[in-house]
């Protein structure tokens, strides 16, 4: 090469405008500020799993609206955003299960349901169940050395209501899945590492004073976590980024320097030719686009089920209302409910409370992997649903209704089944040999914002040190 030719400027494209597909494009573009990324969605609006709506005159969020905050990657995007002073906790985080027909506190110290203590759990448990917890038995093959489904291997050691009341309420708020068919390794590592030395899975009391943890367990966002997509275009606008939405990609195809992305409609196509691609879309998206590349990625994508559910927002009169126990509830399937949980956000978040004095905002889910048939119900339907069984669950019923919002999330939920780490490897084993491709999602790492944002940083990462080492003057070649 020339001392006066200079090599163009890196592009980049990525596909999906959600929270990995706007992590992805900031990570690159502040990595390589002469890059051209261009974040491609094919939606009216990016942020996938992350809006807010207008309930009673108030946005709030109709979607994810806490981060995990003992993973950093989330509240720590939200500062490199400009919102650190925005970054709030929960005003209680005292949640309960409405289980026979009664709210019980939530055992304190759970591992995704599975109790520190027998006596923890009395309560939730009848004491026939808190007896049959106390009698921890090993698993009969002993130590585990491969994935097991969570409700068998939780069932087998605690007995089978620690599973149908406290496990499966926890895993269907996360995953919107079922225990006995979500992997122990992929939802619950912290059981599945005291499964692999053969602990027990009771920690036993704890003497002295717990420590406070360096920083609350889940955090908010003043406005709604709804706010962060808003926040990331502001800023990939200050790098340059360009970002277009109803752009659906058709294909993919690899070019003698990188990729070309066909954009657009069949009849009306256009082509986007870039040195490297992030794909932060869903499992069936991704597969489709990888599968004349990589069969084997393509395949085990194409077998991840989703789950949809539905959020129903309900804003109702301050007057009247009964007192709100706590942050919510947690409802186990085997009670039959038409609800999975609710959350007082009000309550929960001062932010919320604050929006209006005659006004109080809660709201309900609805729907898990399987369920399909409990969301074909009308808006109005599920809206008298969650008042009616959020009345059942205080034990009174709801004040008037003023405003109800029932926002659908169709398959936005990817189901970890047994097997899904191994799954994921072996994906990202196969899109490696693809130079300047990388994925990113809620299919590989965990559903939760924060391990969201890290599969996108990983992604980004990746593409990166594809364009560095790519720049590098090979031998022969002057700089």
């Amino acid at each position: 090469m020339s001392d006066t030719a200079v090599r163009p400027a890196p592009r980049v494209a990525v596909v999906g405008g959600g929270v990995a597909g706007l992590t992805a494009a900031v990570e690159v573009a502040e990595a390589l500020p002469g890059a051209r990324v261009t974040v491609l969605e094919k939606g009216p609006t990016v942020g996938g799993a992350l809006r807010r709506e207008e309930v009673a005159g108030h946005l709030v969020d109709v979607g994810a609206e806490s981060l995990l905050a003992v993973r950093p990657e989330a509240v720590d995007l939200v500062g490199r955003l400009g919102a650190a002073q925005d970054l709030t906790s929960p005003a209680t985080t005292s949640a309960a299960v409405w289980s026979r027909g009664r709210l019980h506190p939530m055992p304190r110290a759970t591992l995704l349901g599975v109790p520190a203590t027998p006596a923890s759990a009395r309560g939730v448990l009848e004491e026939p169940e808190v007896a049959r917890l106390a009698d921890e038995r090993p698993w009969p093959g002993g130590p585990l050395t491969e994935d097991v489904a969570v409700g068998d291997y939780v069932a087998t050691r605690l007995g089978a209501a620690v599973v149908d009341r406290l496990v499966e309420p926890l895993l269907g708020g996360v995953y919107a899945g079922h225990a006995h068919r979500l992997s122990l390794r992929a939802t619950m590592p912290a059981v599945w590492q005291r499964g692999v030395a053969g602990d027990s899975l009771l920690r036993g009391e704890v003497p002295g004073p717990p420590a406070p943890p360096e920083r609350p367990p889940f955090a908010g966002v003043v406005g709604g976590v709804g706010r962060l997509p808003g926040l990331a275009l502001a800023h990939l606008g200050t790098l340059g980024v360009e970002v277009r939405i109803g752009s659906t990609v058709r294909a993919l195809e690899r070019t003698a320097h990188g990729w070309r992305l066909v954009v657009g409609s069949a009849a009306d196509p256009t082509a986007l030719e870039v040195d490297a691609v992030v794909l932060a879309v869903p499992p069936a998206p991704t597969s489709r686009l990888l599968a004349p590349h990589a069969a084997h990625a393509a395949s085990l994508l194409a077998d991840v089920e989703t789950a949809s559910m539905a959020v129903v927002t309900l804003a109702v009169t301050r007057a009247g209302l009964p007192g709100l126990p706590g942050s919510g509830f947690l409802v186990p399937p085997v009670d039959g409910r038409g609800i999975k949980a609710a959350t007082f956000s009000a309550a929960k978040w001062g932010w919320v409370d604050a929006l209006d004095d005659a006004v109080v905002h809660l709201r309900a889910s609805v729907g898990r992997a399987g369920e399909e048939a409990s969301l074909q119900r009308t808006d109005e339907d599920l809206v008298a649903l969650a008042v009616a069984e959020v009345g059942a669950a205080l034990a009174a019923p709801l004040p008037r209704v003023v405003d109800a919002h029932v926002q659908r999330w169709g398959g936005a939920l990817p189901q970890y089944a047994v097997g899904h780490v191994d799954r994921v490897e072996a994906v990202r084993a196969d899109v490696a040999a693809l130079p300047g491709l990388a994925v990113a999602g809620a299919a590989y790492d965990g559903v939760g914002v924060p391990a969201v944002v890290g599969s996108a940083t990983r992604a980004a990462e990746a593409v990166v040190h594809h364009l560095t080492a790519r720049s590098v003057p090979s031998r022969g070649e002057h700089p």
